[in-house]
């Protein structure tokens, strides 16, 4: 399932695993070349960059893996237990920050249905993953993705990055129930959760990011002009020092930090509320009530979304952000399938790889799989020692927090949509974009993106041949 193999002329190669040798100093030497392979996919390209990539994805995570295990009674522990697995796996397979996150369309589903319970939900994960898992490994997934025009996958991202955005801002202007996902009213200015330190927080990771990578980093070297020149000098090197230490630090690790902080502080009976311990992982069982709505209500409406937004785009945007890698839409909609066929069936939140939360943590620093390693390792550990009552600290982490996390997340996954350079393109991105936005469906707007796309091209198509001529086809004389 690796998604780079050695180069090769048939351009289906990196979906072809190789038949391994028999001769023993082959076997070494392909032994060698995948702890090669496994190392370069999991170093660190730099340690506080890829520790801050790794947060760059909270935003999203926690208030769904929150708000379902109070309101639906997720078994939290599981969730992160499978989560952590699968982000280490991923982290190997594709050597780089791809994201491991809980399936938005199933989560609005069950928090929007008092009906829709843990079976529904379980069951639309394994119906949406089995329907990927055959995508990926006939090949209609990759025919798929050829024939999806690239303005309609930036219209999705485009989308999907204001959508979060948009939340964000929710997030830090209104205090938030969670579980209900309702907004109670203004967030007061003042407070462990108010306003100001959410304004805080954003202006902190602006000032360290700035607009993204180009922006990091000092300035050029100081002129030579004498003695004022090397005094000047020498201050222009302090202040680049300076500015070097500002723009390295991890600006989304150390406001989680502070989140994390401060829900200690807000409630010190917290502390008394967790148990050590895992919890008790078992096999669930549905009945044929719960696989029916789990795909009337849950799988129908995710399918779309995860086939657009956590497969293709996420293949779009990963060879955008790392043109010296090799992506496949056919490994992406197998490892989505493969982890809801097997985490689902024990009660672990159905999850998929999104364009959003590659983009956020990208955008904090996340080069490599060791990103996504670390965050696995992080999951894999809180949810064997804390299990469940880990609900109790995410319960009182500050919400503005996370909607500052979320933004930044948001913000960079809208800008893939800045190559759209001419207008036709354009037009067609901003539609799709109006529509998913508007009519709240990813797939609503990829429909018009298509029909629209396909109408422009029957136009430039038909514009091929002079008017003056079709209209001389036409006149009697």
């Amino acid at each position: 399932m690796a998604h780079q193999n050695p180069p090769s002329s048939d351009p289906e190669a990196p979906e072809i695993t190789p038949t391994l040798p028999t001769n023993p100093s082959h076997t070494s030497s392909t032994a060698k070349y995948g702890l090669q392979k496994l190392k370069n996919n999991l170093i660190f390209r730099s340690k506080w960059a890829e520790l801050n990539g790794a947060m760059g994805d909270l935003g999203t995570y926690i208030p769904i893996i929150l708000a379902l295990t109070l309101a639906k009674d997720l078994n939290l522990g599981t969730t992160l237990i499978f989560n952590g697995v699968y982000n280490i796996l991923t982290g190997i397979i594709y050597g780089i920050p791809m994201p491991v996150q809980p399936m938005k369309s199933i989560a609005a589903a069950a928090l929007s249905d008092k009906e829709f319970n843990l079976p529904e939900i379980m069951t639309a994960g394994i119906l949406t993953g089995g329907v990927l898992f055959v995508l990926g490994i006939t090949g209609l997934m990759q025919l798929v993705y050829k024939l999806i025009p690239l303005s309609v996958v930036r219209g999705i991202q485009l989308a999907q990055g204001l959508s979060f955005a948009l939340t964000a801002v929710k997030y830090v202007r209104k205090v938030q129930d969670l579980p209900k996902s309702k907004a109670l009213g203004p967030r007061p200015w003042f407070g462990l959760d108010g306003l100001v330190l959410a304004i805080v927080c954003a202006c902190f990771i602006v000032i360290v990011n700035g607009a993204g990578e180009k922006n990091r980093g000092c300035c050029g070297a100081p002129e030579d002009g004498g003695l004022d020149g090397q005094r000047n000098g020498e201050r222009k090197s302090k202040m680049n020092r300076l500015r070097k230490i500002v723009f390295s630090l991890p600006s989304a690790f150390l406001v989680f930090v502070l989140g994390i902080v401060l829900v200690f502080i807000r409630r010190h009976e917290v502390v008394h509320e967790i148990k050590f311990g895992p919890s008790s992982i078992e096999v669930m069982k549905f009945t044929k009530q719960a696989w029916k709505k789990g795909f009337i209500k849950g799988a129908i409406p995710q399918l779309p979304l995860s086939i657009l937004n956590s497969v293709i785009a996420v293949c779009k945007l990963s060879t955008d952000l790392f043109p010296e890698k090799e992506f496949s839409v056919t490994s992406i909609s197998v490892t989505v399938g493969l982890m809801n066929l097997v985490g689902s069936w024990f009660g672990a939140m159905p999850t998929c790889h999104g364009a959003g939360g590659l983009a956020g943590q990208y955008k904090f620093g996340g080069r490599s799989g060791g990103c996504v390693a670390l965050l696995g390792v992080a999951k894999l550990v809180l949810g064997l020692v804390l299990g469940t009552s880990l609900a109790h600290i995410l319960n009182m982490f500050p919400v503005g927090i996370l909607g500052v996390l979320l933004l930044f997340a948001g913000i960079e996954l809208a800008m893939c949509a800045r190559d759209m350079n001419s207008k036709e393109d354009s037009f067609v991105a901003l539609i799709c974009t109006a529509v998913s936005l508007v009519g709240s469906s990813a797939a609503l707007g990829f429909l018009v993106g298509i029909i629209v796309y396909v109408m422009l091209k029957l136009r430039n198509w038909s514009n091929d041949k002079p008017l003056s001529t079709i209209w001389n086809q036409k006149s009697p004389n």
